[in-house]
């Protein structure tokens, strides 16, 4: 095993890795900007250095200052978390030049699968069911040829795409040639190469994911699925395991599936396979991530597993400690991304000081912070803080659970999106498992009447403290000021206590 480990990430993901280095004795380096110089992966680190100015090109996109800091300190290996560097393929070649081990597949499984027309046209071959549409880069004329063979509404993506980078979803002839342009131009800037292609856009499907892992030994097991159908444009917001749609026999169908696109790209260490699931409970393959996932911790909630133990020993050549038979899902879990924005501003980035800062606890809670009280979050970066993630016996006390969690999580100084997740959660269409790709547009759009908005609760916690205190002074009757006892106001006079002794809390 590793003796020391560099961690090529920031934030939350980069002290996940940390505390898994810390059990299993190996010491951790970190890499700072000077942005993030009072960052939480800067102190929980052993040993952390400074590589350059805020900007992510100068700093945490920098191979040759990472490198450096790696032949420094000795570290042995290097984790590249997620976002970043975690997928590139000149990264993962320039570590094994350097003698340094990449804690990920090998490059030429990278290439393969991070190009979106390359894996098309391997998992085609390979026999893996797939969207209708093309298997290279296309001209705009060929665009529209082909979405003429195929059907509108179709998707326009980028070949190197990810993250909702570089789509565009195009219902008619005629919006495909300005759609073409502007998709080509974001992948640019994105990602350095406009490659875009064409799928057949499947209408509200269901966004699920098999999670993999290889070893270097030829061993490839599934580690059940996730529902990451809640999304907006293409970013999911939350995740959950198992998916309330697949039953077993479509488990073993598609994680059989994900085994063959991962042996068949020479992969090893852990990735996911994703895929699109119609109506009819047809799934189809989308792409593959080459890195470990945001939402790895439901994986790990609902299996047992700690994938990033798994990854570090799959990295040190350790064969995989068990078959697919010894694989089971127990419970259910479900994560939200909590992020610095503001919902009620389209989702506009909230920077700055967090002032206060109360954390979920209790049975079956789980939070993977890279934040702090006094901490100042920068603008430079991704705006997500932590993750929030419950496990419990099943889907409905695993809702009540995130729900009871999400009443004693508290940001202040900046916004963040913790009012979005509670109104998803209380809505009946998520409660039934009714979820797909578009749920989340169609709940945003719903009227707000009668919803109070999250700059609205002060006040109201305020004007309902007031009415709680008016009420609890004796009254000549001996019954409580409007003429009703506690026991007869019931479950929305206690909603409203609560919401104003928290909100009276938050505010000292």
């Amino acid at each position: 095993m590793f003796k020391k480990i560099l961690i090529a990430n920031r934030g939350e993901i980069a002290v996940r890795v940390m505390r898994a280095c810390r059990e299993m004795g190996i010491l951790s380096v970190a890499v700072f900007s000077e942005v993030d110089r009072a960052a939480l992966h800067v102190t929980s680190a052993d040993e952390a250095y400074s590589i350059g100015p805020a900007a992510a090109r100068e700093s945490y996109l920098s191979i040759a200052k990472i490198l450096e800091v790696a032949k420094r300190t000795g570290a042995e290996a290097i984790h590249p978390g997620y976002g970043f560097l975690s997928e590139n393929p000149q990264f993962a070649r320039a570590c094994a030049d350097a003698g340094v081990k990449f804690i990920g597949p090998p490059a030429s499984a990278m290439e393969l699968m991070g190009s979106k027309t390359r894996a098309r046209k391997a998992m085609q071959a390979a026999g893996v069911p797939m969207v209708p549409g093309s298997t290279k880069g296309l001209s705009v004329a060929e665009a529209v040829e082909l979405a003429a063979s195929i059907g509108f509404p179709v998707m326009i993506k980028a070949a190197a795409g990810g993250g909702g980078k570089g789509m565009r979803l195009v219902h008619t002839p005629d919006e495909l040639p300005q759609a073409f342009a502007t998709a080509q131009s974001e992948a640019q800037r994105a990602f350095n190469d406009g490659e875009v292609y064409l799928e057949k856009f499947i209408v509200n499907p269901r966004h699920i994911e098999i999670q993999v892992l290889g070893d270097e030994h030829g061993n490839v097991v599934y580690l059940g699925e996730r529902e990451c159908s809640v999304q907006r444009r293409h970013q999911k917001v939350i995740e959950e395991a198992p998916s309330a749609v697949v039953d077993e026999d479509l488990r073993q169908r598609m994680g059989a599936v994900a085994v063959q696109a991962a042996k068949s790209a020479g992969y090893t260490n852990a990735g996911t396979v994703e895929f699109l699931v119609d109506a009819n409970r047809n799934f189809y393959f989308l792409e593959m991530n080459t890195r470990l996932q945001v939402e790895h911790p439901v994986t790990e909630l609902t299996t047992g597993l700690d994938l990033v133990h798994l990854q570090l020993q799959v990295a040190a050549g350790e064969k995989l400690p068990f078959r697919q038979q010894d694989i089971s899902l127990r419970g259910h879990a479900i994560e939200c991304r909590i992020y610095a924005e503001d919902p009620a501003n389209n989702f506009f980035p909230s920077p700055g000081k967090i002032t206060r800062l109360l954390r979920p606890s209790g049975p079956g809670v789980r939070e993977d912070s890279g934040v702090y009280e006094g901490w100042t979050v920068p603008l430079d970066y991704d705006p997500m803080l932590a993750k929030l993630i419950v496990h419990a016996p099943d889907r409905a006390s695993a809702i009540a659970r995130m729900r009871r969690a999400l009443d004693e999580y508290f940001i202040g100084g900046i916004k963040t999106n913790l009012p979005l997740f509670r109104r998803i959660l209380e809505h009946p269409d998520f409660a039934a498992g009714r979820i797909d790709t578009g749920f989340l547009d169609r709940l945003l759009a719903e009227k707000s009447a009668g919803v109070s908005t999250a700059s609205e609760l002060p006040e109201i916690a305020a004007l309902s403290a007031a009415l709680f205190a008016a009420k609890a002074t004796p009254q000549k009757n001996g019954r409580n000021g409007g003429g009703k006892s506690a026991s007869e106001n019931g479950a929305s006079a206690t909603g409203w206590k609560r919401t104003a002794r928290t909100e009276g809390i938050r505010n000292r």
